[in-house]
C-alpha cells in the first residue's frame, strides 16, 4: 500500500526484469481468483518459475513485456504473445495488460496499452488481438478508446466463479496494418 505522497510519484513504464516476477505473479493471481481472467483454469495458477520462464521466452521473442512502476513498486503488466504459432500469423500479437487492484481507474491501463501499442508497432507487429471479458466494460472501454474495434464475440467459452462466460474479441491495426506487405528484413526468427 503506497503513502499519500508515493500515491503521487509518477508512474514509470520500463520494460520487466527478473526482480518483477513475484510482484506480476501477485497481481496475476489476484486477478484469477477475483478478476474476469478468462484464460486461466481454476488450478492453473502459475508458479514463479512458470512466469521466469514465460517472461524469458517472450523477451527472447522480442515481444514486449513491460511493467508499470511507482515509487517502486509494480503497480501493472503487459506483454504481448504470437496470435497464432504458425508463420503466416507472426505479424499478429495478442495482448494482455494486468493492473493491481489497488491501482485500477488511475489511467495506469491506459499508459501500459500506448507503451504495448508503441513496442508493438516499433517490433513489426501489424495487428494486435485482445480477448476481454464481455462483462469488463472498464477494458472495453480502455480498448475502444485506443482504437480497437470489436470484430468477434463468443458466448459461453469461459467457465469461472460458477457460470458461463462471454468473450469479445478486439483488433487494431499498428503501422501500415494490412494495408502493404511487411518488410523482408523482418521475420520474427521464422
Amino acid at each position: 500500500m503506497l503513502t499519500p505522497n508515493e500515491s503521487e510519484a509518477p508512474i514509470i513504464i520500463r520494460p520487466s526484469r527478473e526482480a518483477d516476477v513475484d510482484a506480476m505473479l501477485a497481481i496475476y493471481r489476484r486477478h484469477i481468483r477475483h478478476g474476469v481472467e478468462e484464460n486461466v483454469a481454476d488450478s492453473g495458477v502459475p508458479e514463479p518459475d512458470d512466469l521466469r520462464e514465460r517472461r524469458k521466452n517472450l523477451r527472447d521473442r522480442r515481444h514486449p513485456h513491460l511493467v508499470a512502476v511507482r515509487a517502486g513498486e509494480v503497480v501493472g503488466y503487459a506483454y504481448g504473445v504470437l496470435f497464432r504459432k504458425r508463420p503466416a500469423y507472426r505479424y499478429t500479437i495478442k495482448h494482455s495488460i494486468y493492473i493491481h487492484h489497488e491501482h485500477l481507474g488511475r489511467g495506469i491501463g491506459g499508459m501500459l496499452m500506448q507503451a504495448l501499442i508503441d513496442a508493438c508497432a516499433a517490433a513489426g507487429f501489424r495487428q494486435m488481438i485482445g480477448y476481454i471479458a464481455a462483462d469488463n466494460a472498464a477494458s472495453l472501454s480502455l480498448h475502444e478508446r485506443f482504437g480497437f474495434a470489436r470484430v468477434g464475440f463468443l458466448p459461453g467459452v469461459a467457465y469461472r466463479h460458477g457460470r458461463w462466460a462471454d468473450s469479445v474479441m478486439m483488433q487494431r491495426s499498428l503501422g501500415a496494418g494490412s494495408t502493404a506487405p511487411p518488410p523482408l528484413s523482418l521475420h520474427f526468427g521464422r
